[in-house]
């Protein structure tokens, strides 16, 4: 009998990892060998595991899911890694493939292109829109002049999440439960923000978020 593929799933949200499980499952060449919903925990199973692809979410409690490859990337270096996640492919998938991930996918589009997905990653491809692919390659191969001009890149991955939050509408005590974390911390990484990117006030914070957000859904 052939040796199945092993997969290992990290997200918060128990029904979206039963979801994925199930879907994966059908398939008689892979097997789902173990799950978590944080960071943590996946640091711990992953090593002994030793699945052949793990799949992650970005927002996760504590360490948040681009922290978690870097941290996989390092220990277990042939580990393929897809990143399963609600935050839009434009916002993040290049922050994914520069940790390790070697490939990004939106829940909203998961379903039957999971399979898709996981088998390019593990034939040693990149999975990615072709809009978000030809960005990412076009900055990787000399169009040296963007990189480091937009200041959304000296925001740390756990900024950008409460950047993007906020420009979405969402409220410090929202933004705090969403991320597990406190109102006191979610206001230290807007004032770390508001520094970094050289903003006067929140209004400017908010300001700044919301076109943000526009700009990169048109």
């Amino acid at each position: 009998m052939a040796k199945k593929t092993t997969i290992y799933i990290v997200d918060d949200h128990p029904l979206m990892r039963k979801g994925m499980a199930m879907t994966l499952q059908t398939e008689l060449e892979f097997e789902v060998v173990g799950q978590s919903e944080t960071a943590e925990e996946a640091l711990q199973q992953i090593p002994h595991l030793k699945p052949d692809i793990a799949v992650i979410d970005i927002s996760l409690p504590g360490m948040n899911g681009i922290e978690l490859i870097k941290n996989l990337v390092n220990i277990i270096p042939e580990l393929k890694i897809l990143v399963v996640s609600r935050h839009d492919e434009e916002l993040y998938a290049e922050r994914a493939i520069r940790a390790g991930a070697k490939g990004y996918l939106m829940k909203l589009e998961a379903g039957d292109t999971l399979v898709t997905a996981i088998r390019q990653v593990l034939n040693g491809n990149l999975f990615l829109s072709p809009e978000i692919g030809n960005q990412i390659l076009m900055k990787m191969t000399g169009n040296k002049g963007t990189v480091g001009s937009d200041p959304l890149e000296l925001l740390s991955d756990r900024e950008l999440e409460v950047f993007e939050l906020t420009g979405r509408g969402e409220s410090t005590k929202d933004i705090a439960k969403k991320l597990h974390v406190s109102v006191k911390t979610v206001e230290s990484y807007r004032a770390r923000i508001k520094e970094k990117m050289d903003l006067k006030s929140a209004n400017d914070l908010l300001r700044r978020a919301v076109q943000w957000i526009e700009r990169s859904s048109s």
